[in-house]
């Protein structure tokens, strides 16, 4: 179904929410409202196209979609996004929430909730149902988010790299330290290790530390290769970000990597945050390792520069 639309009307960013019952959706509808999209939630499929029957709106929309859905089939939302991107006045995104199963099984059982496709079976059947209503959705989808070792508070972190952006003449910079153990982080644009700065885990008195501080600092900064490293890698940087700011491109993110992730990657990375942000990038820093690690608890997700 086509529906005619004034061709005057104002650019709208539309965010189409979808993914398996327990892998974040509602979360992420909550975060995108946070950041001024207005929020519909399990809308039925023949409405989705009729919201923009009058063209589109200031305020941009995020719209829940999954397999509970009156009248939801994977084809008939795949065409229904299709339809709206061809609508020159919306920027439409499909954002489909992913998770592992096990990871799904295990916040089922802990919320002791009833998986709404099984209401009187095992959770694991209605996962196993439900991936199959998604089809090829997630292939799709423009944005793709895995939420299995994502608490709420990174999830909202990950939609502000999208879509919290204020501007589309802004680029946003994220600059993350994270342990190569661990594996790299998802959807980095630039990888770096910092493995061959000396390492202060084998200094008794700076094993506690962090690269946040200054002993440690002092420390992976003391290493004669250090200073180059830094100096190279910024002005590598400040040639590249403003191509791609030009080429179209919203947001970018540096991972710093080493062993453990609490020392070298960290100082690098603060470093490198610092003088991007005085070169007047908009950045944040994220330093994955020590959210899991540092005195127990979660440290913010976001710092901003």
């Amino acid at each position: 179904m086509r529906i005619a639309i004034d061709p005057s009307a104002t650019l709208q960013d539309v965010a189409i929410v979808t993914g398996p019952s327990g892998a974040g959706r509602s979360t992420a509808i909550n975060a995108l409202e946070d950041l001024g999209f207005e929020a519909i939630d399990n809308l039925p499929m023949s409405l989705l196209e009729r919201l923009f029957a009058g063209g589109a709106h200031e305020r941009p929309l995020a719209v829940g979609i999954d397999a509970r859905t009156r009248g939801f089939s994977a084809d008939s939302l795949m065409a229904a996004v299709e339809a709206l991107t061809e609508m020159p006045q919306l920027n439409v995104s499909l954002v489909y929430v992913d998770c592992d199963t096990d990871t799904l099984l295990r916040r089922f059982s802990e919320t002791r909730r009833r998986h709404p496709l099984a209401p009187n079976e095992t959770p694991l059947v209605g996962i196993e149902r439900e991936r199959g209503l998604l089809g090829g959705l997630r292939e799709r989808a423009d944005i793709l988010v895995d939420t299995s070792q994502m608490p709420p508070h990174e999830l909202r972190a990950e939609l502000w790299r999208w879509f919290g952006r204020g501007s589309s003449a802004e680029m946003a910079v994220s600059v993350q330290s994270f342990s190569f153990k661990r594996g790299t982080p998802r959807g980095a644009d630039m990888v770096l290790d910092c493995r061959f700065l000396r390492n202060p885990h084998w200094k008794t008195d700076l094993r506690p530390l962090t690269g946040s501080d200054p002993a440690v600092a002092d420390h992976v900064v003391g290493d004669p290769l250090y200073q180059a490293f830094h100096d190279k890698t910024l002005s590598m940087l400040e040639l590249l970000l403003p191509a791609y700011k030009a080429e179209g491109k919203s947001y970018f993110t540096l991972a710093l990597g080493c062993t453990g992730g609490r020392h070298r990657s960290v100082c690098v990375a603060e470093r490198l945050s610092n003088g991007l942000a005085n070169a007047g990038w908009q950045v944040s820093i994220r330093h994955r390792e020590l959210e899991r690690t540092v005195g127990g608890r979660a440290l913010k997700d976001v710092v901003e520069l």
